[in-house]
């Protein structure tokens, strides 16, 4: 390999690592920002929130790595432009295209490199992070007691304390009501002082009261009673117990999420759009069985051949049937025809949802192909871009990489969309974006190659008023 290559090689890995995590750490940060709320307060282990971020941090390498190799891209040619070093290159007889031949290869390697990813670790991680969010999101908010505030996060009961200590395990001045489900009787504890600590499984709740007293009214039934009873109690100390269990993260079964199309690879995808399709096909063949006896009956293209005795009528069809039967026959008509709607009705929601979640699996089968081809055209359209500009660093590079991401974004946005409402193909839905792209990085090689001054503003104005001259010219003529 020649030093050029190296070089190459070396300007261009540095600013894609740095690149590609500062672009991690953004997207991890709008992570947190979207669910912020379902992890507040409720008190999750260090652990739980580092695995979240972790399976995030893999599902977002979607996104990261084309913008992550356009900006790269864009800041190694533009560096080497800015500090004269390509016109080194192409003065030593190396042309653009040799020397970007070793990154050509190395992005190629790590196109492919992409595409294994995607069909084989990121539906593991979407699984974990899927299952795990929903477990996070499912989690009841811990128990907190705030001072002159009933809380009623306990099912049956609702807890006010007046005053607590800085670390909220002594309470002062302590009601409890206690709701006995399915009757009316309702229990009220009252107490001077508590000590609040759970119990070693975590799934207990222990109160410690002193000097207090329990008032329990007891009738039986929600009517009014004549014999209801009313206990009072007085206590130096008690305990009581309130179960926790529903506070505590219960893990779900990852299987129940397996089917889930974001979570399968390329094989299962393959073979689940197989299997509903064949599952489809068959329900509308069950349609046509069954709504097949009434077109026969009433399909006015019927031939009238195979009638036993053929009835000619004037003006309408009624004039066949007898007066006296004319209305049950009416009647029967519009109940078969109700039936027919009632049935063409629920297939067709059926198939409408059987053919969405066909569309969903052959769009994420395309998906797996189209993160490793748009690194390829993202770099196609960086590099030359850089050498053109010729400007490094993270100032006017960023903003040009900002703005293709973006409307990379937006067209593969809304032709996803149309893709999944059924206006546009799958498959072509999912390759739009790529479409428009890939000949813009094709121009972009070309305009590098052949050292135009795209951006040259002095250029344009130049041309403009060569034409402006012209124009003028002919005017005046």
């Amino acid at each position: 390999m020649k030093k050029i290559h190296v070089l190459v090689l070396k300007a261009f890995i540095k600013p894609f690592i740095v690149t590609f995590f500062i672009v991690m750490f953004v997207l991890l940060m709008l992570f947190l920002f979207k669910y912020i709320d379902d992890l507040i307060g409720k008190g999750f282990e260090w652990y739980v929130i580092l695995q979240l971020l972790w399976y995030a941090s893999a599902t977002n390498v979607a996104m990261a790595l084309p913008l992550s190799m356009l900006l790269s891209s864009i800041m190694t040619f533009g560096n080497l432009g800015e500090s004269s070093e390509l016109t080194a290159i192409k003065a030593a007889g190396i042309s653009l295209r040799k020397a970007m031949m070793p990154l050509i290869i190395f992005v190629s390697l790590f196109s492919m490199s992409a595409f294994l990813f995607s069909d084989y670790m990121l539906p593991i991680a979407n699984l974990k992070m899927g299952s795990l969010l929903y477990d996070v999101r499912e989690k009841k908010a811990d128990f907190l007691i705030t001072e002159g505030v009933f809380n009623n996060s306990i099912p049956g009961y609702a807890i006010r304390a007046k005053s607590k200590s800085e670390k909220g395990s002594k309470l002062e001045d302590l009601i409890i009501y206690q709701h006995t489900p399915n009757t009316s009787g309702t229990n009220v504890l009252m107490a001077k002082e508590g000590k609040m600590y759970n119990s070693p499984d975590n799934n207990y709740m222990v109160l410690e009261l002193k000097d207090g007293v329990r008032y329990e009214e007891t009738s039986g039934s929600r009517t009014y009673n004549p014999r209801q009873l009313f206990t009072r109690y007085y206590f130096d100390q008690t305990e009581q117990k309130f179960d926790m269990s529903a506070f505590q993260m219960k893990r779900t079964d990852e299987n129940l999420f397996k089917s889930h199309y974001a979570m399968l690879n390329l094989r299962q995808l393959e073979y689940y759009a197989d299997s509903i399709s064949h599952y489809n096909d068959s329900l509308r063949q069950e349609v046509f069985q069954e709504l097949e006896p009434y077109y026969k009956i009433y399909s006015q293209y019927s031939s009238a051949k195979n009638a036993a005795d053929p009835v000619n009528y004037k003006n309408n069809l009624l004039e066949i049937i007898p007066e006296d039967n004319r209305m049950i026959a009416i009647a029967e008509a519009q109940s078969q025809v109700r039936y027919i709607q009632d049935v063409l009705s629920i297939k067709s929601t059926i198939d409408n949802e059987y053919s969405s979640s066909i569309r969903r699996y052959l769009m994420e089968y395309q998906r797996k192909f189209t993160l490793s081809v748009v690194c390829l055209v993202f770099f196609s359209i960086g590099a030359p871009l850089g050498a053109i500009i010729r400007k490094g660093g993270l100032g006017l590079p960023v903003v040009m990489a900002i703005i293709f991401f973006l409307i990379y974004y937006v067209i593969s946005t809304l032709a996803e969309k149309s893709a999944r409402e059924g206006n546009m193909d799958a498959t072509l839905g999912m390759w739009t974006a790529i479409i428009i792209l890939a000949p813009l990085g094709i121009f972009l090689t070309y305009k590098a190659a052949t050292d135009s001054a795209l951006f040259d503003i002095e250029q344009y104005k130049l041309t403009l008023k060569n034409l402006w001259d012209k124009l003028r010219k002919r005017i005046s003529a």
